[in-house]
């Protein structure tokens, strides 16, 4: 049987909750989606909390959030196609600044300079690779001191710390994060995802987004004459406001999350100690070397990625690749350069400025690491990687 490189964790108690939900009076614009919300605001210490349908759904809506006309935003080539794509959906552009190549998150040295020379860079949204959120208070810092807009896609961190000890998602140094609860993530609601936020402003912004762009709350409506007359309010009355979309998260959807919740802790705990075993044994490997070591305590370990020098192997990716899947080992590759994609190509992308990016993408490979891999998983794959790379 194949060993995936990520799956999700489901046990009865989560059978159970989806299945109460699913004999609830209401099993979509519900009340747990409320409770949802409400939980995740409790752990990460955020005010607001907004559950819509896809990570790729908040940071689309996030970017609309805070968009003033056209706004440049600078973020990472390092990604799925999905957090570029936020900003093009919102008639922007997104600038590309090279990774660091231990953190794999922003170059920090590299993103001031970019934002010196360019004047309409309005935003930046880095991306915390594999839960690893490196240098997040100096990038806020450098934010707010030159009046730009932070959103964290953070849909690698739900469980993250920043380096002080806050959680990822509290938005201490971020205007919003964004989340992922896809299958593979640290948590899941099957889809998913979740943005948070520390301002009531944009909170408001988001639920009417989320919603088709409807205001349902009366304090806001801007026709007072439809909205009611001498007899009181019309109850069935709502007004579209903004152009939105149907980015709804389910109840059944949320309690899902609200299960997987009560297991974050065993989840992460689990993905530190493995991630620590991986480190003890590849340590001494020649061709292979831990990616993010330094970052294990504050990561939620979503990914972990091995460099290969497959150079002095005489290899390639996709050779070692096959090799590991004839021994029942999945592994994937986070992620294809943005820029490298057609589609961006035929934009005017090019890669000579990113070529931290570059070489990661073809020395980097990500290997199992999830709550379902036994004792005996976990030493194959120890011991085939040492048998091929090592």
């Amino acid at each position: 049987m194949l060993i995936p490189y990520g799956k999700h964790f489901i046990d009865d108690r989560d059978v159970k909750s989806v299945s109460k939900a699913l004999n609830a009076p209401l099993i979509t614009q519900g009340p747990t989606i409320n409770r949802f919300e409400k939980a995740v605001c409790k752990l990460l210490k955020v005010k607001y909390a907004v559950a819509v349908n896809s990570c790729t759904s908040g940071l689309q809506i996030a970017v609309q959030a805070v968009r003033k006309k056209k706004m440049n935003f600078v973020t990472s080539p390092v990604s799925f196609a999905s957090t570029a794509n936020s900003i093009l959906f919102n008639n922007s552009k997104p600038i590309f600044t090279d990774i660091d190549p231990e953190s794999l998150n922003l170059d920090l040295l590299e993103l001031k300079k970019k934002i010196k020379k360019n004047k309409n860079i309005r935003g930046i949204i880095p991306v915390h690779l594999g839960g690893a959120a490196s240098g997040s208070k100096e990038l806020y810092r450098f934010a707010k001191k030159n009046k730009l807009i932070v959103i964290e896609d953070a849909a690698h961190s739900f469980g993250s710390r920043y380096e002080d000890g806050s959680q990822v998602g509290s938005c201490k140094y971020s205007d919003m994060s964004v989340f992922s609860f896809h299958p593979v993530k640290t948590i899941t609601t099957g889809e998913g995802g979740m943005i948070t936020t520390n301002s009531r402003e944009l909170y408001q912004k988001l639920i009417v987004l989320r919603n088709h762009g409807i205001q349902r709350d009366k304090k806001f409506f801007k026709n007072k004459s439809l909205s009611s007359n001498k007899y009181g309010s019309n109850p069935w009355y709502y007004e579209m406001v903004e152009l939105g979309f149907n980015y709804r998260i389910t109840d059944l959807q949320c309690a899902l999350g609200l299960s997987q919740l009560k297991k974050l802790k065993k989840i992460i705990n689990f993905r530190r100690k493995l991630a620590n075993t991986y480190d003890s044994y590849f340590r001494n490997f020649k061709n292979l070397k831990p990616l993010q070591r330094h970052f294990r305590k504050i990561s939620s370990n979503h990914l972990y990625i091995i460099k290969i020098n497959f150079k002095n192997l005489k290899m390639q990716k996709n050779q070692i690749m096959k090799k590991l899947q004839s021994y029942g080992i999945s592994t994937q590759v986070h992620y294809i350069p943005i820029p490298l994609h057609p589609y961006y190509k035929n934009k005017g992308y090019k890669v000579k400025n990113i070529p931290n990016s570059i070489n990661y993408y073809n020395d980097g490979l990500s290997i199992p690491i999830h709550l379902n891999l036994k004792k005996k998983d976990i030493f194959k794959i120890i011991k085939i990687l040492k048998k091929i790379v090592g």
